[in-house]
């Protein structure tokens, strides 16, 4: 049956990386299926941190996108509200950011609601948490079915980091997640030890919506040192590569003492993809300690970047202890899709372990261990050690991550 669906969160389409990334598929492939999707989001701005061409003329406005689905008669509905986007996103500067969209996307929120454009279902996107409140707003108005879909646990997350450290706000931001909590109809998170703590927390069910990748196009290719030399590597070399965001709460500068580490080893090429704001840290990390065994890559369009990614021998997985048990990396879902050898910094207490551990289907070494990583990347570089593993992760993306599956179970849960 044909639904009218609202979205409401910052990251969206054309966005190539992270939250953006999935909230785009998901809009897409509801309108495939027939539906009409409306979208109230800002402009393009992740992971670069700057509002990309050619919206960065716009970002001072409110716009509109249309689009139409002639094959299956859904359509999709952007509309694009002005946003305050710090260059170095500092955890005051990401508080700002998030009450400069509240704002922006609440008054957007209003004139849709005038203009009487009513939904079967609306669904805010976390982060950042308190976007619930918007999609209260409007099941008070309209009595649309609420979702609130937790893809970060935010507060948490700004706490163990130390972003945020008054204990009055900390307080105050989980009251004001217990509200929403109690307001929505349907909470979902993206992995299994997320949701046994929101279930927790909310003193409710939790549905598991986890992150997918495409596994028709990111698939495995049989040819990796061919792949090695159409990116300008000989076949004799070993890549170690990081493709994502670079922020700080990874520890990504754990991968440049990596290759401090192996700078006697010519033929061991450590890559850094993507870009963020603590990029330009590591490169001057990089160029103190005089490497020449790490490359820095910007982000890879589409149509390359299954070849990119198979051409690696083995890819990190970098995160600090803490955040390990609250976020499930989005870029482990497409490693898997490839079918790729992935090296992943996790603690036995963390999700993020148990699921890997459960599966198979990665190398685990002890988080924020520096001797621990060099080791694991030293072990996943023998040659032909871990083929099963590779298998595993191929076979669990199948399973587990296909788009078709996961969106199908959601469209008969959620709408």
């Amino acid at each position: 049956m044909k639904k009218r669906v609202l979205l409401i969160g910052y990251n969206f389409t054309p966005e190539p990386t992270g939250i953006g990334k999935y909230s785009g598929e998901m809009i897409d492939w509801l309108a495939n299926q027939g539906h009409d999707c409306y979208v109230i989001t800002t402009y393009p701005y992740y992971p670069y941190w700057k509002v990309q061409k050619p919206y960065n003329k716009k970002r001072f406005w409110f716009t509109k996108e249309f689009k139409e689905v002639h094959e299956a008669n859904g359509t999709i509905t952007t509309y694009r509200c002005p946003m305050y986007v710090p260059t170095v996103p500092t955890g005051k500067k990401r508080m700002l950011l998030d009450l400069s969209f509240m704002t922006s996307a609440f008054l957007q929120l209003l004139k849709f609601i005038l203009l009487k454009k009513k939904c079967d279902t609306v669904i805010t996107v976390v982060p950042s948490f308190q976007f619930g409140l918007l999609g209260y707003i409007y099941k008070i108005f309209t009595g649309a079915k609420s979702v609130y879909h937790i893809q970060d646990m935010q507060i948490e997350a700004a706490q163990d980091l130390n972003m945020i450290s008054s204990e009055k706000v900390i307080r105050a931001l989980y009251k004001t997640e217990q509200f929403i909590f109690k307001n929505t109809d349907v909470i979902s998170s993206i992995s299994e030890k997320m949701i046994a703590k929101i279930s927790e927390k909310a003193s409710k069910d939790v549905y598991l919506f986890p992150n997918w990748s495409d596994t028709k196009f990111f698939k495995p290719h049989k040819d990796r040192n061919q792949l090695k030399q159409i990116f300008g590597f000989k076949t004799t070399d070993q890549i170690v590569l990081y493709s994502g965001a670079i922020g700080e709460k990874q520890g990504l500068e754990a991968i440049v003492y990596a290759a401090d580490n192996f700078k006697m080893n010519p033929t061991v090429k450590f890559i850094i993809c993507g870009t963020g704001p603590y990029k330009e840290k590591l490169q001057q990390l990089v160029q103190s300690l005089g490497l020449e065994n790490i490359l820095f890559f910007p982000l890879q369009p589409m149509e390359k970047f299954n070849q990119f990614l198979n051409m690696a021998d083995v890819h990190l997985v970098i995160q600090k202890a803490k955040a390990s048990d609250l976020v499930m990396p989005s870029k482990l879902t497409t490693i898997l899709s490839v079918g790729g050898l992935a090296l992943i910094t996790a603690n036995p207490d963390s999700g993020l372990y148990s699921l890997v551990e459960k599966y198979q289907m990665g190398v685990l070494v002890k988080a924020e261990n520096q001797e621990a990583l060099n080791k694991g990347i030293e072990s996943a570089l023998r040659r032909d050690n871990h083929n099963e593993t590779r298998q595993n992760a191929r076979k669990y993306a199948e399973n587990y991550l296909d788009i078709d599956t996961i969106m199908t179970n959601f469209q008969e849960a959620m709408l």
